[in-house]
């Protein structure tokens, strides 16, 4: 069954589906980046490795008490008394290794990259180690001759830094030429829109190409079967706006889904 939404569909924001839509649509774009450039270029995923205790990190719970008996022959020099039963579980965060990937659209015969292809992260729009790693690599990417193309499809978290009248949306895709900087190309769209087709900067002497973000993310969809995995009678996580939810039960409704 395809998905139900015109657009993004809000339900592989999930953190559950996530991690896995995020690796098969920078897959899929490669691939469809690949088959249609010339002997020039080479498309390369690469990886951002680092340690991270997101704020809401994965917490584990330490016992009250562990007792070890171990026989000995040796005379205790502790005295025993009665401990009261005062002890609380608390719970402490467990540094986790994020593993981010991207793309890199190289220059075969001088190795140069040409253009910079991200997939935004939950890690990457909240507070910590996540948002600092890339925001430091998003910062030299501008300020270098590499081309950025920066895929926001997640409603949660902070978006990246942009000035001037930037309209609020759910979903955002930038173009970052080099030559135009300051100045980059910005397409947002909502829950309730289909997700544009933006452009691909090459070099100047090659056409920019078209990426249609919206069949590659319906065909991961049908490929992973996540009409299997996700319960559309259950709300979307992170939630929508009661706006936004209201358009969604309805369209799903419409469609036997609820």
């Amino acid at each position: 069954m395809p998905s139900p939404f015109p657009g993004m569909n809000p339900y592989l924001e999930n953190p559950e589906l996530w991690p896995e839509a995020h690796h098969r649509l920078i897959s899929a774009i490669a691939n469809a980046i690949e088959s249609n450039l010339s002997q020039d270029y080479r498309v390369a995923i690469e990886k951002r490795v680092y340690t991270s205790v997101p704020e809401d990190a994965v917490l584990v719970g330490i016992p009250d008490a562990s007792v070890v008996s171990k026989s000995s022959s040796r005379q205790s020099t502790i005295t025993l008394t009665t401990v009261s039963d005062s002890s609380i579980t608390v719970m402490l965060p467990i540094p986790e290794e994020i593993r981010e990937s991207y793309l890199e659209i190289r220059d075969i015969a001088t190795g140069a990259v040409i253009a910079a292809i991200e997939v935004l992260s939950p890690t990457n729009k909240r507070p910590g180690k996540g948002r600092d790693t890339y925001e430091k690599k998003r910062n030299a990417v501008l300020e270098s001759a590499t081309h950025l193309v920066e895929i926001d499809l997640l409603r949660e978290g902070t978006p990246m830094v942009m000035v001037g009248n930037v309209p609020q949306s759910h979903y955002r895709i930038l173009v970052s030429r080099a030559p135009q900087r300051p100045r980059a190309q910005l397409y947002a769209f909502n829950l309730q829109q289909t997700i544009p087709t933006f452009p691909l900067p090459l070099k100047p002497k090659d056409a920019e190409l078209s990426v249609d973000l919206q069949s590659l993310l319906l065909q991961i969809y049908n490929q992973a079967r996540y009409d299997l995995a996700i319960d559309y009678h259950q709300d979307p996580i992170p939630p929508l706006q009661e706006a936004d939810l209201a358009w969604a039960n309805a369209l799903l409704q419409a469609k036997r889904l609820r």
